[in-house]
């Protein structure tokens, strides 16, 4: 079908959600399991011991220790409000911050930046000016900032001002929670389904009654994600295959043996890294071993590559090619691997 299809369900017995765009699967978030922080939990959190070759120190919280970077005059046993970033490694505390902020559709509020500011992807002047009018008087003298998202441009005025209440109301009644005190979860991260509403532009269409998974081949889609092989086109092909340390990337031209093979496969392969990443839950380091092209054509992929992940939610960062010719990147860890959310 043509359009976006956002399809609610369920895989394996695990809360998931499922972004159909033309027929082809372009992104999927699947519940992690219950042992594991979600990136936006808040938690009362005490530290314990510092990590002096890290220049962080560990926390201790409810469920499991947590890394905060930033150790200079903290002291042992001090109680701190702190949020999660990322999921954590195999074996490693999940890494949290103390610069709190409320995610939704349609707005961030953000403790200690106070003021009202309004997405600069929304170009329209007299939108401006109707947010602001808007949403102007629900911000406080409480130290509260309100950010309007990008998707504000073309909402319901009557959502985003619900939803902005909602969120404020929030977040006023985490950070009323006193500092001392036991260790608390006060705020879990949201689950799959929460993040397709929260992230997600508005699908053409929505399917979550019973079966929708079985009904849409969403089921068939998880399955061939298993397999490292990821097919571009004109016989060339890509193999994505996380490891301990990265997520290898191994780009081929297959039977083209024209001169300009490398680099179409090597274009091919960037500009269709962001999905294979995203639908598996990929992130950290990404090492792609590329196919063999002339250096002058190193240009024509980075560009590719920035315009790739420009348009993709989760932030990639591209570092630069190794001495032996490999594209290395840096991927926010937003969501845990496929493999481990369905173990």
């Amino acid at each position: 079908m043509k359009g976006t299809l956002a399809v609610l369900g369920e895989v394996n017995g695990v809360a998931a959600a499922a972004l159909m765009r033309d027929g082809v699967l372009d992104d999927l978030l699947v519940d992690a399991p219950d042992d594991r922080i979600r990136p936006g939990a808040i938690f009362r959190a005490r530290a314990t011991r510092p990590m002096k070759g890290q220049g962080g120190l560990i926390l201790s919280s409810p469920q499991g220790p947590l890394f905060f970077r930033q150790a200079k005059g903290i002291a042992s046993g001090q109680r701190l409000i702190v949020q999660a970033t990322t999921y954590a490694e195999g074996g490693k505390a999940t890494p949290v911050t103390d610069r709190i902020v409320f995610k939704s559709r349609y707005c961030l509020v953000t403790p200690g930046a106070p003021g009202l500011n309004i997405s600069r992807d929304i170009k329209d002047e007299e939108r401006r000016v109707e947010l602001r009018a808007l949403c102007d008087g629900e911000v406080g003298e409480d130290g509260l900032g309100l950010v309007l998202r990008s998707v504000c441009a073309g909402a319901d005025d009557d959502a985003v001002l619900d939803d902005v209440l909602e969120m404020l109301s929030l977040a006023r009644q985490v950070l009323s929670e006193s500092v001392e005190g036991d260790e608390e979860l006060l705020l879990d991260g949201p689950d799959a389904q929460s993040l397709a509403w929260r992230d997600w532009p508005e699908a053409d269409q929505v399917d979550a009654e019973p079966g929708a998974f079985e009904r849409h081949g969403i089921e068939d889609e998880i399955d061939a994600l298993g397999r490292a092989n990821v097919s571009l086109g004109g016989g060339a092909h890509m193999y994505v295959e996380p490891t301990r340390a990265f997520v290898a990337v191994d780009v081929n031209t297959g039977g083209d043996t024209s001169p300009a093979a490398g680099l179409k496969a090597n274009i091919a392969a960037i500009r269709a890294l962001p999905r294979a990443l995203r639908v598996r839950g990929l992130g950290g380091q990404i090492v792609v071993d590329a196919a063999p092209m002339p250096k002058k054509d190193r240009r024509q992929v980075e560009q590719a590559a920035r315009m790739a992940f420009k348009s993709d939610s989760i932030e990639t960062s591209l570092v630069g090619w190794t001495p032996l010719g490999h594209l290395e990147m840096q991927r926010k860890r937003e969501r845990l691997p496929l493999k481990e959310s369905l173990t």
